[in-house]
């Protein structure tokens, strides 16, 4: 567990977003822990967030992007977070962009705020959780239908590594099989096992944690 993974987890603890108990996940799965980021309400807790995104964007991809995308909604202020960090602690400054959940019929009309994709671009993705991948799917068609862009990399704060709908792989593994595109993640949900095996404080979480991901998850 390096500094900053253990750094992240806190992170997160302490905001209220990750929990454990009893939860349900957008796939109908019966889950010990759930990653709210809906949970995040400060300035302090978005300013932190977005340099935890900001430092995985810049290890990963530098300044060879063209713009962020951050889906409706809760992808709309990781991206806005992501780009002010990459801009203030890099100097990166690139454009984002997000998507309305309905189209606007008057004004500028259109469903995409902000930034307006060019045909060519080199778009990274800012969300949240990858349980079962559905919001992927529901994001590449906003994509494609804004202009012919490019899409390789996407970011999120945790990998929880669980099969999607194809048996032997995760949704991670599907999304690079459906479209091209490599997830990165802050953490992984063996990372917050991990962290709660070395705390010693979190006995009963970490056997159903153990016990979950045995049933649901692929490393």
């Amino acid at each position: 567990m390096n500094k900053a993974k253990k750094e992240f987890i806190e992170f997160m603890m302490e905001a209220d977003v990750l929990r454990f108990g009893d939860f349900v996940t957008k796939s109908g799965r019966r889950t010990p822990y759930f990653v709210n980021t809906g949970n995040y309400k400060t300035g302090k807790q978005i300013a932190g967030l977005g340099k935890f995104y900001a430092a995985l964007v810049n290890e990963v991809c530098g300044c060879e992007f063209d713009c962020m995308f951050g889906p409706a909604y809760k992808g709309i202020p990781l991206a806005a977070a992501a780009a002010a960090s990459l801009y203030n602690e890099y100097g990166i400054d690139k454009p984002y962009f997000f998507n309305r959940k309905e189209e606007k019929d008057h004004g500028e009309g259109g469903s995409i705020v902000g930034y307006k994709p060019q045909d060519g671009d080199r778009v990274i993705i800012i969300e949240d959780v990858i349980t079962a991948g559905t919001a992927v799917r529901e994001t590449m068609p906003v994509l494609k239908g804004a202009a012919d862009v490019n899409v390789e990399d996407m970011f999120i704060s945790v990998n929880r590594c669980e099969v999607g709908k194809t048996p032997g792989k995760t949704a991670v593994m599907e999304v690079m099989d459906d479209f091209g595109i490599k997830v990165h993640s802050i953490v992984t949900a063996a990372d917050i096992c991990e962290y709660l095996r070395e705390s010693g404080e979190y006995d009963d979480v970490l056997k159903r944690m153990e016990e979950y991901m045995d049933k649901y998850c692929i490393f």
